[in-house]
């Protein structure tokens, strides 16, 4: 693996295992060069509650590796989280940078009631 993907997985291994400690819910992104993806896991870890990404069918159309589609994403895993019972998570950036796509999902997510 190159040095920044490992750098990357560095950041998120530290920020996982103080979510784990304090046995919180938590929201996890990942993001490629075309697409954005979120979901809600369980506070232990084992179970994908809820799951949204660019691939659903509802956000396919347009373009999937933008700012407006990362806000897309996080309006939907809010209100399937929601539905789901869910309503306090941690946000798990997943070691990248909170800007561009990363804060776009994080403030629509917090826009449809996620509070973190």
């Amino acid at each position: 693996m190159n040095d920044k993907k490992v750098s990357r997985l560095r950041r998120s291994r530290k920020a996982r295992l103080k979510m784990n400690e304090l046995q919180m819910t938590r929201l996890c992104v990942f993001r490629s060069s075309q697409h954005i993806y979120a979901q809600v896991i369980s506070a232990d870890g084992n179970k994908v509650l809820v799951s949204a990404s660019t691939l659903d069918s509802q956000l396919r159309d347009g373009a999937t590796g933008n700012i407006e589609a990362a806000k897309k994403v996080g309006q939907l895993v809010a209100e399937r989280a929601k539905a789901a019972g869910v309503a306090k998570v941690a946000f798990d950036r997943s070691g990248y940078k909170y800007h561009g796509r990363v804060k776009a999902l994080a403030d629509a997510a917090r826009e449809g009631g996620l509070e973190f």
